[in-house]
């Protein structure tokens, strides 16, 4: 590559000025703003936009009633859950409190018979 440049200052000139004009004409050649079918193109372009935020909001609704839905199906299952389970304990209870009381029936008729022998036992004595 070499360090120097051999075109001459009239070249590097007339190729600035030449591309200078290239940019104005291409922004001349641009429609005006007021032009029927830039404005067409901008409506079709906010219809575009009111329909993408349309749908985002669409999408955004059907999330939140998943994420609701999905909650109170949760909570029903947690309370289900719970029920069963208090249930549970309670059922365990009262076999807990019948169980202690079928014991204590049993000691006490253990005992009333030790005390019916023990009777007997000086009845027959006397």
């Amino acid at each position: 590559m070499s360090a120097f440049d051999y075109r001459n200052f009239d070249d590097r000139r007339q190729h600035s000025a030449a591309a200078k004009a290239a940019l104005l004409a291409k922004f001349k050649a641009r429609p005006p703003a007021d032009d029927p079918e830039m404005i067409a193109k901008a409506k079709a372009r906010a219809e575009l936009v009111q329909a993408r935020e349309t749908r985002t909001r669409e999408r955004e609704a059907a999330r939140i009633a998943a994420e609701k839905q999905a909650a109170e199906e949760k909570r029903a299952r947690e309370e289900a859950e719970l029920s069963a389970q208090i249930a549970r304990e309670a059922a365990e209870a009262a076999a807990l409190q019948e169980r202690k009381a079928y014991e204590l029936a049993a000691k006490k008729e253990l005992r009333d018979a030790r005390y019916a022998a023990r009777k007997a036992k000086v009845k027959t004595k006397r």
